[in-house]
């Protein structure tokens, strides 16, 4: 790692305008270039922005600290039901809120499920949502990936058992972030901040790019914006939600496969709306809309269940070491269904 400046901002106007590079910019950037050995970076929690600068593929003049805005910080209600999430608040803050657990149950529980207790205590919600793809070609020095402004993707011919089966053309990275899956299927926002005041909220469909729409980068934050908070609408008393993941280990390891169902349920246990979205499966969390089309006016059972986990596949393109993320992810699916709706599962099923 190299000798860098350190900065507190006092406010988050104040970050904002002292930030010349996003993270992503940065790593484009080679680093002999004046242009990279006066890069200005953020930095909240650390955990992503620490790894990246001791591999060596970011190397800042200086780091702008926003880890003690208390404006970022904490959970705070609406009177209409909305929620506001600070972009400081940590993940393990948001898997012990007793309120989120009650009316977004899906997005506790994977904050809960991400990482390790230590990092849970240190990694902030926008930290998480902005850190760069775990892809080890895009994590090595040595490999100068299309996402890193190189000439092709070494997914293809290399080691590819944990990358993308979704919208894979390209670039095969997966989207590193847990809780973004439970986010996207509660429709959240995320705030945005520019440096002479202007706030403007984005929907967390429309901020996660896909590499068709930029190889270089995985959001749409600008340089000299940072993001200050994710809003969550109201929740009717008739939402059901819940998260699942597979992962190799069951702590301190990104999954494998994940999915995340917020079903609205009328008295008859018709579903009126339901969304589903796949981690670990795409360079952004992934809505399966034909199980979600599946699912709305249908009643719950295990058949349903079963059509909406292989409907959740639709346009797969797996790779030549991920196929078995296929089969996981339509599992997964038809337990949170189930889940959701708090029907019993078939032990014999998959």
């Amino acid at each position: 790692m190299e000798a860098f400046q350190w900065q507190q901002a006092r406010s988050p106007a104040e970050a904002a305008a002292l930030v010349t590079q996003t993270t992503a910019e940065a790593m484009l950037t080679l680093q002999d270039t004046p242009i990279a050995q006066q890069a200005i970076l953020v930095k909240a929690g650390g955990v992503d922005m620490l790894d990246l600068m001791k591999e060596g593929l970011v190397n800042p003049l200086r780091l702008v600290d926003v880890s003690r805005l208390a404006e970022l910080q904490g959970i705070s209600r609406g009177s209409d039901g909305s929620l506001r999430i600070g972009a400081l608040t940590t993940l393990a803050q948001i898997a012990a809120d007793t309120g989120l657990r009650q009316s977004h149950a899906a997005l506790a529980q994977a904050a809960a499920m991400a990482a390790s207790p230590q990092i849970r205590n240190r990694a902030t919600l926008g930290g998480n949502l902005l850190q760069r793809p775990r892809c080890w070609y895009l994590r090595s020095a040595a490999h100068h990936c299309l996402r890193k402004g190189g000439g092709h993707c070494f997914a293809f011919a290399g080691d590819n058992r944990y990358h993308a089966v979704f919208a894979n053309h390209g670039c095969a990275i997966v989207h590193p972030s847990t809780p973004a899956t439970a986010l996207l299927a509660f429709h959240a926002q995320v705030e945005l901040l520019h440096p002479q005041g202007q706030r403007r909220q984005v929907p967390l469909e429309d901020f996660f790019v896909l590499p068709e729409a930029d190889m270089h980068r995985e959001n749409i934050l600008a340089a000299g914006e940072i993001l200050t908070a994710v809003w969550l609408p109201p929740q009717i008393q008739t939402n059901r939600s819940i998260y699942f993941q597979v992962a190799e280990r069951e702590a301190f390891d990104w999954p494998l496969a994940a999915v995340a169902v917020v079903m609205d349920l009328d008295a008859a246990g018709l579903c009126q709306e339901a969304s589903i979205v796949l981690g670990a499966a795409a360079p952004a969390p992934w809505r399966a809309r034909q199980a979600e089309a599946l699912l709305r006016g249908a009643a719950i059972h295990g058949e349903t269940a079963e059509a909406a986990g292989e409907a959740a596949l639709a346009g797969a393109t797996p790779l030549a070491q991920n196929a078995y993320k296929l089969p996981l992810l339509a599992a997964l699916v038809r337990r949170a269904v189930l889940a959701a709706a708090a029907l019993p599962q078939d032990p014999r099923a998959p």
